[in-house]
């Protein structure tokens, strides 16, 4: 993938997002079953993540929504940019947004993963996870991520 832009202006209207993708050492996706609360896709499955605050990077962004969902710190730098995606919230607030997408493999169990948001946090098996029911997001990004070389290069 190409590097990340980081460049604050966006078109107006677009909101920003990151989201993480954790790989275990089996190749599982760390995944968040969404409750009922969100605006965006509530009671589905998706990636850590969330809305990039204004003056804040994308990275910056992702760092800070992995440690604010599961309590795992990720050292600066530890999360590498993968893609960038446009995703499709017409349901929550009418726009297509803009979405990158941060990597990174890790050594953390379902029990070392702290769920602060959502109903719970977990490792899942990846054909399992394409058969949940994923975010709008989610149900683009898994796929692509788990046919993708960096997914090759990092599960078992």
């Amino acid at each position: 993938m190409q590097p990340a832009s980081d460049a604050p202006s966006h078109p107006p209207g677009v909101r920003r997002f990151a989201g993480v993708i954790l790989v275990d050492p089996r190749g599982w996706l760390l995944l968040q079953e969404r409750d009922e609360h969100p605006v965006i896709d509530p009671d589905r499955w998706g990636l850590p993540g969330g809305h990039v605050e204004p003056g804040e990077t994308f990275a910056q962004a992702a760092h800070r929504e992995l440690a604010e969902e599961t309590g795992v710190e990720v050292a600066a730098g530890g999360l590498a940019f993968w893609g960038e995606f446009r995703v499709d919230h017409r349901h929550a607030y009418g726009t297509f947004d803009q979405m990158q997408v941060f990597v990174a493999p890790t050594l953390l169990t379902d029990e070392e993963i702290d769920c602060r948001e959502g109903r719970r946090i977990v490792f899942v098996e990846p054909r399992h996870a394409l058969g949940l029911e994923l975010t709008s997001a989610a149900s683009v990004i898994v796929p692509a991520f788990l046919s993708s070389p960096e997914y090759a290069s990092i599960a078992p």
